[in-house]
């Protein structure tokens, strides 16, 4: 079973008619001769080069011998399937775990940093390999994998092995004349919230040192295009792009060139195989230092995969974020790296890493957005700060956002409540779909008797930052008998209640804590932040004992004053 999802060109196919296999770094290149001679007479082919296949290319590149998985591989036929597998079936993937400790890495990066002060490199690109026990159905921990993160996405069944990979980076998009590479370098983590988002996205464009390292790989592959394409005919249309990912924000440029029309697909391989985003410069030096720390083969990982199309359409994506999982074993393996410059830290290094492999844990996102607006007498309360909040969350969460649909919606509903006082639950799907509820509204006998909750969240969580139906984190805290809980972070900190945010009188004075203790930004609490009626700082649980009053508000509601027990 084959299956390549690449930004909407989609080819799959369950029983292939031919598959091409080379073993040996001889048969490299006769086998990808093959591929393109069927490629040539109207078959399509789907497949993957292995980064310990680079010697065919360059007899000067130093890899690890002895790889587990062949070093090409091809499924070639003459039509595509027209629907895809949709079974879904069970599989269980383990706790994963890096294959070195962060001390190991911290001596990797001290060789990195002394080969670049002898001058041997510019940049490495430095990986390591995470694993995990693993059972069940691949297929469907792909679809799983691929509901994360739209890209590049490849799954290819070997036999034993599947090669499952998500991958965000182009390597190379080839038709007719046309050659285009899109090197990825610098990355940043996601903010939780749209506005500390957009702040990581801004810090990344402005690094020097990401600016630096994506300008050498961006040189290396000028010079590597320079090797095939018509003289004069490189240039790079897009230069330090950011693009958002669930999990972390990407520095990318693109280069282009013409080819000249006696080009082989073996002649690509030879000028760019492999990309220089996952060796580094210059490549051959740096790939024998690769060879030297890495403690085993990169294998698909680091090579590429991709199609060859009736027509003249080859495109092979860079094989970063690529699950490879023996049955045999039941083990999967995941390599994740990133690139090392003389101005890298080991700290900063490392975290980046377990940054990038924090979608294996990640959940596609199955939640819808909410607002819960006031209807009184046919008029909302706050409208313009519930439309802007969803505008921001829809952003971050990449869900398609219609104000104007919105609007219209609630306009209508509005004529058919004219009069007394209601609850309006807007949602907002992942499609872009829109559904509002509307319950009339009790008033309440206060003060409510709330408490406090006995476990912490954590900050970390951004569904805290965003209003959405994924309520679990508060569910598990509320406590039958009282209205409410209070919520506090893993630092001690007040942080919200599950309904509303919280308003603490201490000394006198409205204080409620900063949203970067982990909380929703309440329409309310914003309003009366600008009007100067609160303030802003830091609330610990032990301050509660010196309170001298504490309400629930949010735009719904009001103010709500509460006991806490």
């Amino acid at each position: 079973m084959i299956d390549i999802n690449f930004l909407g060109t989609s080819i799959s196919k369950r029983l292939p008619e031919h598959i091409l296999v080379a073993k040996t770094i001889d048969q490299v290149k006769p086998i990808l001769e093959e591929v393109e001679s069927y490629w040539q007479r109207g078959y399509y082919a789907v497949g993957y080069v292995s980064y310990e296949a680079s010697p065919a290319f360059d007899p000067n590149l130093i890899i690890h011998s002895n790889p587990r998985l062949p070093l090409i591989w091809f499924a070639v036929f003459q039509t595509p399937d027209t629907e895809k597998v949709r079974s879904s079936f069970a599989y269980q993937v383990g706790n994963w775990q890096a294959d070195c400790t962060e001390g190991e890495y911290e001596k990797a990066i001290g060789a990195i940093h002394a080969a670049i002060g002898r001058g041997d490199t510019y940049q490495v690109n430095h990986t390591i390999r995470m694993h995990a026990d693993f059972e069940g159905d691949t297929w469907s921990y792909y679809q799983h994998l691929s509901r994360l993160q739209p890209g590049y996405n490849a799954y290819l069944d070997l036999g034993v092995h599947q090669l499952l990979s998500l991958s965000p980076e182009l390597f190379f998009r080839w038709e007719k004349d046309k050659l285009i590479t899109r090197p990825m370098k610098g990355t940043a983590k996601r903010g939780r919230s749209e506005q500390e988002d957009i702040f990581r996205a801004a810090q990344l464009l402005d690094s020097t040192k990401d600016r630096a390292e994506n300008l050498m790989i961006v040189d290396l592959l000028r010079n590597d295009l320079g090797k095939i394409a018509v003289p004069g005919s490189v240039h790079v249309p897009s230069l330090f792009a950011i693009e958002k990912y669930p999990t972390v924000w990407q520095m990318t440029s693109t280069i282009e060139a013409i080819t000249p029309p006696e080009s082989s697909l073996s002649d690509i391989f030879t000028a760019l195989f492999p990309c220089g985003s996952i060796t580094g410069a210059p490549k051959r030096k740096t790939m024998e230092l690769i060879r030297s720390l890495e403690q085993s083969p990169r294998e698909a990982y680091c090579g590429t995969i991709g199609y060859l199309k009736p027509g003249g359409e080859a495109v092979f994506n860079v094989a970063i974020r690529t699950v490879v999982v023996d049955q045999e074993q039941k083990k999967a393996t995941y390599g994740v790296g990133g690139g090392i410059t003389w101005d890298s830290t080991s700290g900063g290094e490392y975290e980046e890493v377990i940054t990038k492999a924090k979608i294996l844990e990640s959940k596609p996102f199955s939640h819808q957005l909410l607002e819960s607006i006031r209807l009184e007498n046919g008029t909302y309360t706050l409208l313009e700060e519930h439309i802007a909040r969803m505008r921001e969350s829809a952003s971050y969460f990449g869900f398609p956002f219609s104000e104007q649909a919105i609007r219209q919606q609630l306009k209508d509903l509005a004529k058919q409540y004219p009069g007394d006082i209601y609850k309006v639950r807007l949602l907002l799907s992942s499609l872009g779909r829109l559904e509002v509820m509307v319950e009339s509204l009790k008033e309440i006998v206060q003060p409510v008797n709330v408490t406090l909750a006995t476990d912490f969240v954590s900050s970390d969580d951004i569904f805290l930052y965003h209003k959405t139906t994924e309520r679990q984190i508060y569910e598990e805290r509320r406590v039958d008998g009282f209205f409410d809980t209070l919520l506090w972070n893993e630092r001690g900190e007040l942080t919200e209640f599950t309904i509303g945010n919280v308003v603490v009188e201490i000394d006198g004075k409205l204080v409620t804590p900063p949203q970067e203790s982990g909380l929703l930004a309440g329409t309310m609490r914003k309003e009366l932040l600008e009007k100067g009626e609160i303030e802003e700082r830091i609330i610990y649980k032990m301050e509660l004992s010196n309170a001298t009053s504490i309400w629930l508000i949010n735009s719904v509601r009001g103010w709500v004053k509460v006991e806490l027990k």
